[in-house]
């Protein structure tokens, strides 16, 4: 089985945070793969050149990255939404997987789940955390997983 996973970078680092841990990427791909069968994981992320130490790390990890610009918005908070990056990359893959794994509680991914749904092409929702995940995918798509209750497995110690 050849499973991939698509993950929304900002969204599993700021859930993460809100619960009050941090992620151990590292363990967090080995999760993935021995949990979802997952073969490649996507990471889509907003490209800062301050940051190529954790984009490296993540390299390191397994991930493959997918950049997006960032952009100000003019009140000095920088903007680098990847939903649409997301959204294209498993389209464009989905004849080479399985089953897509989507880690975003975003409700802007709904229509790509229900999609994958409706195909059997979809193995779970994994949400960062249960409050922050959108009421539409909690409503219409039959599996979804949280992680609250990871921190023991998946938290930096």
């Amino acid at each position: 089985m050849s499973n991939y996973a698509f993950i929304d970078g900002n969204n599993l680092y700021l859930g993460i945070n809100k619960l009050g841990w941090r992620l151990d990427y590292r363990k967090f791909r080995v999760y993935l793969k021995d949990k979802y069968a997952v073969q490649k994981a996507y990471y889509f992320i907003g490209y800062i050149p301050e940051n190529e130490r954790l984009y490296t790390s993540l390299k390191a990890d397994g991930y493959d990255l997918v950049f997006k610009p960032v952009a100000s918005d003019g009140k000095g908070h920088l903007k680098g939404n990847c939903d649409a990056e997301l959204v294209l990359q498993a389209m464009i893959e989905y004849n080479n997987y399985d089953k897509g794994i989507i880690v975003s509680g975003d409700g802007d991914f709904t229509c790509l789940a229900r999609h994958l749904q409706a195909h059997n092409k979809l193995a779970t929702i994994l949400a960062p955390n249960k409050d922050g995940c959108s009421s539409l995918l909690c409503k219409e798509i039959r599996s979804i997983a949280f992680m609250d209750y990871l921190e023991n497995k998946l938290g930096r110690t």
